[in-house]
């Protein structure tokens, strides 16, 4: 596969916050970058979930939340761009959050990807706010962070309706 061309200012496909923003070139596949990032995260949170638990998936969520942020501030900063469609860390940090609740669960894991592709393109109050009043790389974050509390709540909430067992209650 050969890479995308150099960004501007020097940041190349190959830098660390490249590499790290676009969640390791993912979000340079053609159309929907954003649902192809929430897709990339998918098997790390299974992985994740699986052996060690899903504790480990909020971790890892978290983890890529303050990773993201600084990948991203450098990122922006080297591409003068605002939010670039090609960045994705904030879908893959956003999704793993908002599975967390599904533990190993296949029909719930399913649910919780669609339930979070559905609020971060749809942006209701405040994911909507947060996207515009935050500037630059925290406005990129926050508002998938906010996605992804939604999806996951509405997540416990099928498994309360479902009642289907749950490890976090």
């Amino acid at each position: 596969m050969t890479p995308p061309a150099p960004k501007t200012d020097g940041l190349s496909f190959w830098h660390p916050a490249s590499l790290i923003a676009t969640w390791f070139g993912t979000g340079h596949l053609p159309k929907a970058p954003g649902t192809f990032g929430s897709l990339a995260a998918l098997p790390l949170a299974w992985v994740l979930a699986e052996r060690i638990g899903p504790w480990a998936v909020v971790a890892a969520g978290l983890a890529l939340f303050v990773i993201g942020h600084i990948a991203v501030t450098i990122y922006l900063r080297h591409t003068r761009t605002e939010d670039p469609g090609e960045v994705v860390i904030d879908e893959v940090a956003g999704q793993l959050l908002a599975v967390a609740p599904a533990a190993l669960d296949p029909l719930a894991f399913a649910l919780g990807f669609v339930l979070f592709r559905i609020f971060d393109i749809m942006k209701p109050w405040p994911v909507n706010a947060l996207e515009r009043g935050l500037p630059g790389a925290a406005g990129v974050m926050a508002d998938d962070t906010a996605a992804a509390l939604y999806a996951a709540s509405l997540l416990i909430v099928f498994f309360i309706v479902t009642e289907r067992p749950n490890v976090f209650f």
